[in-house]
């Protein structure tokens, strides 16, 4: 190696060293600016914002306040009540498909071997996802809960509404852990597909769309195991509508199921790594 191509070399380690140690502050804005990108992308992604924003609120008009606006469940009104149930529904469908359906088409389109080629720290790609996950979750259960303010006479102290809006949003973090591991272990044709065979029959023996008392026995002992079920009985209960059940118990199935969920997604992770590397 001549000399030149000695110097050339050394710059270029030199200048990635530069590159690759950065400061705490540095570290965060690049997350945050990830995180800022991935939002943008999927607000400009018009089947993506339209089907997650769509479905919780349109369930809710018709549900909530056309056909059943006067009728009360458990205790609560049913505009209340829906903001529970359709709120868990809202925060499962924008976790998935936003985790889910990015990742395999991501990994599909070789992204992913993209970014691990650039100095972006490794986990933001996964952060801002989550992120953007439960940014939007956030907009569903505001617009649910502005739409039974205004329609159904909603009326909710702001400590309880700030709670139930915090509970559901936490509660993107276990979907979006699934989505993850749905994402490595599906193909960008298929994802969409086969997160569409797991969070539909799921919502529905969760007691999502139907109220849980209502379902057969066979489907009520089901839900016991969903997280689902878990996530709107936290929200439910806050609404002064849940089963009494212990809010500990609760959280803990999530924060279980979040775990395992992981735990899937980093075996499929270095799966992925195996194959493109060795």
């Amino acid at each position: 190696m001549s000399p030149e191509e000695i110097h050339m070399s050394t710059a270029i380690m030199s200048l990635t060293n530069q590159r690759i140690e950065r400061s705490p502050g540095h570290t965060a804005t690049i997350y945050l600016k990830e995180a800022r990108y991935e939002f943008l992308k999927n607000l400009r992604l018009r089947m993506y914002t339209a089907s997650v924003l769509s479905f919780p609120i349109m369930f809710y008009v018709l549900f909530g306040l056309v056909l059943n606006a006067k009728e009360s469940l458990a205790g609560t009104r049913v505009p209340t009540y829906l903001i529970a149930t359709y709120g868990t529904f809202g925060v499962m469908g924008a976790s998935l498909f936003g985790t889910a359906a990015g990742l395999a088409s991501d990994r599909g389109l070789g992204w992913l071997q993209v970014k691990r080629a650039s100095p972006m720290p490794p986990f933001a790609y996964f952060v801002a996802k989550v992120i953007t996950s439960m940014i939007f979750s956030t907009i569903i259960v505001l617009a649910l809960f502005t739409l039974g303010i205004v329609l159904g006479g909603v009326r909710m102290p702001v400590a309880e509404f700030a709670k139930l809006l915090g509970t559901l949003t936490v509660g993107a973090l276990p979907f979006s852990a699934m989505g993850l591991a749905l994402g490595y272990f599906t193909g960008p044709n298929s994802a969409p597909a086969t997160i569409n065979l797991i969070y539909l029959p799921m919502s529905f023996c969760s007691g999502l769309w139907v109220p849980f008392m209502f379902l057969p026995k066979i489907v009520r002992q089901i839900a016991l195991a969903l997280p689902p079920y878990h996530l709107s009985q936290l929200a439910l209960g806050i609404v002064g509508a849940g089963r009494n059940e212990s809010n500990a118990t609760h959280w803990e199935v999530l924060a279980a199921f979040t775990m395992i969920c992981l735990g899937v997604a980093r075996i499929g992770f270095q799966r992925d790594q195996e194959k493109m590397y060795g």
